[in-house]
């Protein structure tokens, strides 16, 4: 009786590690990135920059520190306030995600990529692109 005990209290052990690394693998950084993008949230957002990233609104494309990168989206928002924002597609390859959704900002609509990278086991946005859908 106390070898099947043991044996149970093995086995039970190894599925709750399993589960807990199966969990960390489906971890999914476009959660907390696309809360705070509907909300229009630059402060909380940019701590998911990289410390240099390129973010593109409107076609205006610039290579960013992340301090500007925030300047440039908190300048966004002051003039189209976010109503909500969606993730239609995500893809992954490595180390890096990549995510297509549709903001709704001050009665438009606009499509936004994102690329996310994996730095020193934590995600960082590298991309961010925001277009006005025609």
């Amino acid at each position: 009786m106390r070898t099947f005990v043991k044996l149970f209290i093995v086995i039970s052990a190894m599925f709750v590690s399993v589960c807990a690394i199966a969990a960390n693998d489906s971890y999914d950084v476009f959660v907390p990135i696309s809360k705070y993008l509907g909300k229009g949230d630059v402060e909380s957002l940019s701590s998911w920059f990289a410390d240099n990233l390129e973010i593109s609104i409107m076609s205006s494309t610039n290579d960013s520190s992340k301090n500007q990168a925030k300047q440039i989206l908190k300048s966004f928002f002051d003039s189209h306030t976010p109503r909500s924002f969606e993730i239609n597609h995500t893809a992954s390859r490595s180390n890096s995600k990549y995510a297509l959704g549709y903001l709704n900002a001050g009665g438009e609509l606009f499509e936004v990529t994102i690329f996310v990278s994996n730095c020193k086991d934590r995600y960082k946005i590298q991309q961010l692109k925001i277009d006005r859908i025609r």
